[in-house]
């Protein structure tokens, strides 16, 4: 046993160059929270808790006694134990630069690149860049495409962010034309705007500071001296539940196997800690055997293969396989190369960094990438205990657990023998999933042949499998029977019916998707059946056909590139005068930082609490008991918060703050338990009892509120011409429905509020992440019985919104009131993503049912449509957004003969809320499948249906609103003509021609977005502008910023108005006590109508220094303030803009419900693999309506941002249900939004230029919204492929293909013999794991 003498229980380690001594290290501490919480280092931000997302990225550096080496890593600090960093240096974001001293050239770089919107995502992407720079100072685009695989965004679009991480790179910063040596800024500017008043440069290059190696922090020289001598001594670190134990030589270690058995042993905390966090799973002791050198051993024997350490990080393992790969002749690198292959995508950087590869091993995921291909290279594993060594197949028996060949409790796993492939043997790999990067596969896939030497007959078979099982499934007795056999298509047929024979999966398997992994296996077999017949070319045999060729190749990670057009200001324009310049986010560099202060950034208040919900585990109950009574004795719970502790109102009939009598949704809040640390008050949470009786009926999906007719509000329809005698009149009708999914916010930071209660007269401060800050005081006050003066809302920021923080934060706030008030001390309450996700919904899923006539030549003269959306729960904003769907359904199109109707389906799920876009995107998508349709049916071209029925002169809406379509004709124009629409629709034709496997798909798709809302006093604003003597100004507005850079504008505003230089405008928070009664920031309006309001109050002052400015016109600003001042004029003024007059009367079915128009155009192609159901985004072109932009970068910004979340919307982001009603996807492990090689390669934005809107401030539009939409032009460019494909295969016949296309979707739509091979069950004879809900 470890001598007593030789623990040491003081965890020592370095952060950003200065030395942390831990007495009291706990192991369930993670280097997250010890650095917001106990340094107070906030930049490094809280997003998801298990790695998946980035947002807490930093790098931790080690020096390596035995070379000598520094090695720099970058990790997600929420699975960082504190214990595993003895004698380590963290560095943070603040640790690189700051404003104080100097900020960093990777920090300044993404603020001025435009590289952060909302800012939340940005530290986690600095250090991302930064550590790969600390490792390559020149990185190339393929490394810096890996480094960002594991950082998600949710504003930008990620371009930007691209290019700021690219101007590092010794590569061309441009995209070189696919080989053709052209760069697509050097590409003629099309249309008919003259090409000097077009700017395409959004930022200088020339002006970013150099990169200086030499001015990084050094690594700590004391912890080189604690590294030499780090083998002397044995760790030991005692928390409240869990003792961490850090051995120093493998003999401790297999004495401490032997002492503790069931211990984990932990390297990266990759499997562990996420299993101890969301899993509830336990160990009271915990091995680190990290520090112990045999277990980072690489030996190579030239002849017979590698060892590699259990301990060797996944990345490093990628080095030392790339370098055999480098060395070696292919024959002998089969395994080698199939690794590499799933390396690339494996997680994301900072998890290969953590994760080892013992541990990836060991923990036998169902899904690992890597465990099928070391079982079928007849991989061995090196396993050592007090009793000896022992040598394990690493094989289909070890995957599968089986007990006769498995580790004993006793035994460690030292290393791994990769032995090299012999010629004649051929290994792949092959997997599948939701997204290409950073993505748990759906099915995986490790295969390997060897045939007789010369020969094409089978002598050895063996085919492993992931993700289609409880573990690691084999094809053994296919293989066994294959043997023997030539590699032919007979042998293909024989093998996909006897492993659709061995491997089975359940129909309601977990995971789902049950189908579509059938047909990957069999997917996956015909792919290497093909890899090896080309090898096998080469050695004289038979070859695939030519058009099976592509489908060989991956879709490569491709780093994307694109230019952004607009108007350049007019020459004359003074250079002071911001407006109309691409001006740098107002925070950006404070976010690069990691200084701009979000909700859960600002300090620890004295006696503060930490709220922890309960939420109800079932969809429809009463509640008959809540048992807290074991809760409030565990250690440091204060008290628990239920329907009783309300004061006044507990929210309304509809939707209550804390559930009273029943629950009617899975994720409502029950109560609460308010404790001295989260951790505590989530350990509380858990043993609140509470007791339910069902109740019926549970409705989960449309179809069930249908026909149980339970129903939100009225139905609301429109209706012009006469649809009766129109359809008597067309040449053909066609019918069908068309369903559309949901969209989680998954905005980066979640649903965060500090309550303060005063100790006076009832007040309370409130420092909420919100778009609607009074919406939070009124709800607070009401549940309170306190008046709204009382209640003071602060908004700095918040870390994106979407519209899911519009409402949300109201009832989260109020729930929060209500335990400062019952307790006294502040609270403070963060939703953890899994909750955020489960409790606060999200864009709303909706059934389209359309009846189209049309003539032969594609002119629609006839449309009956119907929307029914799942509203959840409560009413929510539910009955404005099928308002919103039914008023904006035409998009582009005039239809004489339309009928809409439209209603909210009240179901027993989470409440559904505003989202960007606001039933637009999802209304609108189901009038451009049912125009796909028609085209279809007449054998035309999409395109050619969509011209033939747009609007083309100044007309009416189906609300009777008049307007012009002169610009949504140009986009149109523009777009087809920057896009080379017809010459690449050629290309790609001829692409389809010339390959079976995989279709390229090309779409154009227009768009009439209205901005605003259908009532003026929602356009109203009001803001305060004050000059102080020295010169400043300070303004203050009831908007929100929320990412979309509306405080940037406003402060340009104020710049141009006042006509003095940006820098003299500071614009803090957005308070209730200083700018009363303020609306939503929301539909796209928040910069027209706030801007109006700060232009009034400017104006206002402009004029009072009117008198001084003309008896002194040679003074300076300061000047005239001062002098204002001194003849007692008043420097403080309130701007008001009443609003847009807009109204909608749904009696006669017209009006005016819209400010203005934004028009659009999008271009999309892509390219599909029908083997897999994966797709590439190639290009885009989008041309934008901004008319006057007030300032391109940021407009440009949200337009990509849009488009990015609306590429989500249409082909990734799918909500799964379980048949009760329980959201499964929780999580970015399970919810995937658009990572960065999900965006197009080539990217390019236009604004079309010389046009005005009168009505808004500068003639600007607002254009936070419309971008989603056009997202769907790549759904509809996948429908182009996959119409192609099946066309191919003699399938004509009119098919439903519905949103989003997710490579599941695609994959079986794609018919085939594969599909028609696998086995298929019966409906009726199983439950599913989950079910669509629209």
């Amino acid at each position: 046993m470890v001598s007593h003498s030789e623990k040491s229980d003081v965890l020592v380690f370095f952060v950003n160059g200065r030395k942390v001594i831990e007495k009291n290290a706990d192991p369930e501490v993670n280097l997250l929270f010890y650095l917001r919480k106990k340094l107070r280092l906030t930049g490094t931000k809280y997003g998801c808790g298990g790695g998946g997302c980035g947002a807490c990225t930093v790098m931790i550096s080690r020096y390596d006694s035995s070379n000598k080496n520094i090695r720099h890593y970058s990790v997600t600090a929420c699975l960082i134990p504190i214990c595993s960093l003895y004698g380590a240096a963290v560095t943070t974001v603040e640790g690189i630069g700051n404003t104080k001293t100097r900020i960093h050239p990777v920090q300044e770089r993404i603020a001025k690149g435009h590289g952060t919107q909302c800012g939340f995502c940005t530290p986690g992407m600095v250090m991302s860049i930064y550590t790969l720079l600390r490792n390559h100072l020149q990185p190339s685009t393929e490394q810096l495409i890996e480094t960002l695989g594991g950082n998600l965004c949710r504003c930008t679009g990620y371009r930007p962010i691209v290019e700021s991480g690219k101007s590092f790179s010794i590569e061309s910063s441009c995209c070189q034309m696919k080989g053709t040596g052209k760069c697509c800024l050097d590409q003629e500017e099309n249309g008919s705007e003259n090409k000097n008043d077009v700017c395409t440069k959004l930022y200088q290059e020339e002006e970013f500071l150099p990169l200086d190696p030499t001015q990084e922090l050094i690594f700590p020289p004391e912890l080189m001296r604690m590294a030499e001598e780090a083998g002397k001594k044995t760790l030991v670190f005692q928390g409240e539940r869990v003792t961490w134990i850090s051995p120093a030589t493998l003999s401790e270690l297999l004495e401490l196997k032997l002492q503790y058995p069931q211990a984990p042993l932990v390297t990266g905390n990759t499997f562990v800690g996420p299993n101890m966090k969301f899993k509830d799973v336990f160990h009271p002791v915990i091995i680190s055997p990290t520090r112990i050198s045999e277990l980072n051993v690489v030996m190579i024997d030239a002849n017979q293969g590698l060892t590699i350490g259990a301990g060797c990080s996944l990345a490093e393992v990628k080095e030392i396989l790339t370098e055999m790969v480098l060395k070696l002749p292919v024959e002998k690198t089969q395994t080698y190369r199939a690794l590499l292959k799933q390396l690339r995508t494996l997680a994301g950087q900072q998890i290969r960094n953590m994760a080892s590869l013992g541990g990836h091993i060991i923990s036998r995921l169902a899904t690992s990438d890597l465990n099928p291909v070391l079982g079928v290279g007849n991989c061995v594993l090196n396993l050592v205990s007090k009793e000896g060594t022992q040598q394990l197949p690493l094989n289909d028996h070890f995957l599968a657990g089986s007990p006769n060949a498995n580790l004993t409790s006793e035994q460690v796993l030292v290393s791994v023998f990769i032995p090299l492939s012999k010629k004649w043997e051929f290994v792949s790999a092959f997997r599948q999933a939701q997204r290409q990067q950073n993505a748990l596969a759906i099915v995986n896939s490790g295969m390997r042949v060897r045939f007789k030497d010369g020969t094409n007959a089978i002598m050895d078979l063996n085919i492993l499998y992931g993700g289609v099982g409880p573990a690691t499934t084999s094809a053994n007795k296919s293989c066994q029977q294959l043997i023997g056999r030539v590699w032919n298509e007979e042998m293909l047929d024989e093998a996909c019916r006897l492993v659709l024979d061995e491997v089975t999966i359940p129909p309601s398997s977990s995971g789902g998707m049950v189908e579509y992994k059938r047909t990957l296996m069999i997917s996956f077999l015909f792919k290497f059946y093909l890899e090896v017949l080309q090898e096998l070319n080469d050695l004289r045999y038979p070859d695939a056909p030519n058009e099976f060729q592509s489908v060989l190749e991956d879709f490569p990670l491709t780093i994307p590139c694109g230019t952004q057009a607009y108007e350049c200001v007019d020459s004359h324009q003074s250079p002071q005068d911001p407006v109309g310049r691409p001006v740098m986010h107002q925070s950006g560099i404070k976010h690069a930082t990691g200084e701009a202060v979000f909700c859960d950034d600002m300090p620890a208040i004295d006696e503060e609490l930490f709220l922890a919900v309960v939420t109800s585990t079932r969809p429809h109950a009463k509640i008959i008991s809540i048992d807290a009574s074991e809760a409030l004795a565990l250690p440091g719970v204060v008290d628990v918060i239920t329907a009783q502790d309300v004061p006044a109102e507990n929210g309304d009939e509809e939707e209550r703050l804390y559930a009273q009598d029943e629950v009617i949704c899975v994720g409502q809040i029950v109560c609460a338990v308010a404790a001295d640390s989260y951790f505590h008050a989530k350990q509380a949470a858990k043993k609140v009892n509470i007791v339910y009786e069902d109740m019926e009926p549970v409705i989960v999906t449309i179809k069930d509120a249908v026909n149980h007719k339970s129903f939100i509000g009225p139905e609301k329809e429109l209706e012009q011409g006469n649809i009766k005698e129109a359809f008597q009149t067309v040449d053909q009708i066609i019918e069908g429905e068309v369903h559309m999914g949901g969209q989680e916010h998954f905005y980066m930071e979640t649903q965060s509020v500090l309550v303060i209660p005063k100790t006076e007269d009832k007040e309370m401060e409130i420092y909420v992440s919100s778009q609607d800050a009074a919406l939070v005081q009124e709800k607070v006050a009401s549940s309170l019985g306190v008046p709204k003066n009382r209640i003071m809302c602060h908004m700095r920021r918040a870390g994106g919104g979407f519209g899911g923080k519009m409402t949300k934060p109201a009832l989260l706030g109020a729930v929060a009131a209500v335990a400062a008030n019952k307790t006294g001390h502040p609270i403070r309450f963060i939703l953890e993503r899994g909750d955020d996700m489960l409790i606060t919904g999200g864009r709303h899923p909706l059934l389209g049912k359309y009846k189209i006539g049309f003539m032969n030549n594609g002119k629609i003269k006839a449309a009956d449509i119907e929307y029914y959306i799942n509203g959840g729960c409560t009413p929510d904003e539910s009955e404005m957004v099928i308002e919103y769907a039914v008023l904006k359904l035409e998009n582009a199109y005039k239809i004489p003969n339309l009928r809409i109707r439209g209603r909210v389906c009240k179901t027993n799920l989470p409440s559904n809320t505003a989202f960007r876009g606001f039933g637009f995107p999802q209304g609108s998508f189901v009038t451009e499948y049912w125009i796909t349709a028609v085209a279809a049916k007449c054998n035309l071209p999409p395109e050619k249906v969509r011209e033939l029925n747009m609007y083309k002169t100044i007309d009416r809406t189906i609300h009777k609103q008049q307007f012009d379509p002169k610009n949504l004709i140009r986009c149109w124009d523009e777009c087809m003509e920057k896009s080379s629409y017809y010459s690449r629709k050629k290309t790609v034709e001829l692409f389809n021609q010339q390959n079976y496997w995989k279709k390229r798909g090309i779409a154009i798709i227009p768009m009439k977005f209205s901005v605003g809302y259908p009532k003026t006093y929602y356009h109203q604003a009001a803001a305060l502008v004050h000059i102080y003597t020295d010169g400043s100004v300070l303004i203050t507005h009831g908007g929100t910023e929320l990412g979309q850079g509306l405080n940037t504008k406003m402060i340009q505003v104020a710049s141009h108005e006042l006509k003095i230089p940006m820098s003299d405008v500071y614009l803090s928070e957005m308070n209730t006590t200083t700018v009363p009664n303020t609306v939503a920031t929301a539909g796209s309006v928040g910069a027209d109508v706030n801007g109006k309001a700060v232009q009034i109050a400017c104006q206002t002052l402009r004029k009072r220094l009117e008198p001084i400015i003309s008896k002194n016109p040679n003074g300076t600003w300061k000047e005239w303030a001062k002098d204002a001042f001194a003849q007692s004029i008043s420097l403080s003024a309130t701007g008001y803009f009443r609003g847009y007059k807009a109204g909608m009367d749904w009696v006669k079915g017209e009006g005016d419900v819209f400010p203005y128009f934004v028009y659009g155009a999008a271009c999309s192609e892509v390219e599909v693999d029908c083997l897999t159901g994966a797709h590439k985004n190639i290009r885009t072109d989008i041309v934008m309506d901004a008319c006057f932009s007030i300032n391109p970068a940021i407009d440009i910004g949200q337009i990509e941002g849009a488009f990015t979340q609306g590429v989500g919307l249409y082909t990734l982001e799918e909500l799964k249900y379980s048949p009760e009603g329980v959201l499964y996807t929780r999580s970015p492990n399970e919810y995937k939004i658009p990572s960065i090689t999900d965006i197009p390669e080539q990217f390019n934005v236009s604004l079309l230029t010389s046009t005005k809107n009168p009505i808004a401030i500068y003639s600007s539009k607002g254009l936070g919204e419309s971008g989603m939409f056009l997202g769907s032009s790549v759904f509809f460019a996948i429908h182009d492929a996959v119409t192609a494909a099946r066309k191919e295969r003699g399938l004509t016949e009119t098919f439903t293909m519905s949103s989003p296309a997710t490579p599941e979707l695609i994959r079986m739509i794609c018919v085939d013999k594969f599909t028609n091979l696998i086995p298929r069950d019966d409906p009726k004879s199983y439950m599913p794991w989950s079910i669509p809900v629209a």
